[in-house]
């Protein structure tokens, strides 16, 4: 199931990360805490970071360095405009998707003892 779970992250994680970014501006390290703290636990760090490469190319984040106390300045993010577009874009398609992902049979877990 590890592994499913993994293909299915991989296609929803931008969203995700819009989803955190929607809430506050973070820096990678935050993002990829928060996750964790959400039950996201098997996310390499590199994933994320990787990740926000890639949309702030996309041009759906703001990047800021701001000066940290302990070591380098941070690059911290920020949902704009673009990419709060994108975000209701994902939520829209993530809605339609559950409801006909729902609509199919699936098998009730048992219960036990049964």
């Amino acid at each position: 199931m590890a592994s499913q779970m993994t293909e299915m992250l991989k296609g929803t994680l931008e969203g995700i990360v819009l989803a955190i970014l929607a809430e506050r501006p973070a820096y990678g390290y935050e993002i990829t805490t928060e996750l964790r703290e959400r039950g996201f636990t098997d996310l390499a760090e590199g994933t994320i970071y990787a990740l926000l490469v890639r949309i702030e190319q996309k041009g759906l984040v703001s990047a800021e360095k701001v000066p940290s106390e302990k070591g380098p300045p941070r690059k911290v993010f920020t949902l704009n405009p673009r990419g709060r577009q994108q975000l209701d874009d994902f939520w829209s398609t993530w809605n339609l998707l559950v409801s006909r992902i729902d609509s199919l049979p699936h098998p009730t877990t048992p219960k036990k003892g049964h």
